[in-house]
């Protein structure tokens, strides 16, 4: 049995201590909006926050996880950052897109005020195989001057 933390709920789940987080947050929980795209952490569609940093779930099994918080898209409601990425238009196929603004919370977390380099390097290993990057980047700095706004 692992106890989990996730969204600000705590979760006592019975999983392998071996099966990634991934699949106990889609399989077991049924909080889908964190996609499985490859297994290996290479595309950012599982894209998480845990403590604070933007994390995998599909690379850490979730013996791992004891003692930490995780926050998925489903505990994100009326964010900041999901407003900019309507206004902006972002998604097109949208199937990223969970993972891009997990991405971007905490990129802004810890750069309220990022520069063009600051969003390629925090979201360089999130794929888009739309192509939206032009918008992404919009939306994460339309969601930043929000955030200050309102700090």
């Amino acid at each position: 049995m692992h106890r989990l933390h996730i969204n600000g709920e705590i979760h006592d789940v019975e999983a392998d201590p071996d099966t990634p987080l991934l699949w106990v947050l889609r399989d077991h929980l049924g909080l889908t909006g964190t996609k499985y795209g490859c297994g290996v952490g290479a595309c950012g569609a599982c894209t998480s926050i845990v403590d604070g940093q933007a994390f995998r779930p599909c690379e850490h099994p979730v013996a791992s996880m004891r003692e930490q918080d995780v926050l998925t898209i489903e505990g994100i409601a009326d964010h900041p950052v999901q407003q900019a990425w309507l206004d902006e238009d972002v998604a097109q196929c949208g199937y990223c897109q969970p993972g891009q603004i997990m991405a971007t919370i905490a990129l802004l977390a810890k750069h309220p005020d990022p520069t063009d380099e600051d969003i390629d390097e925090a979201l360089r290993n999130n794929v888009c195989r739309c192509g939206s990057y032009p918008r992404i980047r919009k939306a994460v700095k339309l969601a930043a001057e929000r955030m200050r706004a309102e700090a």
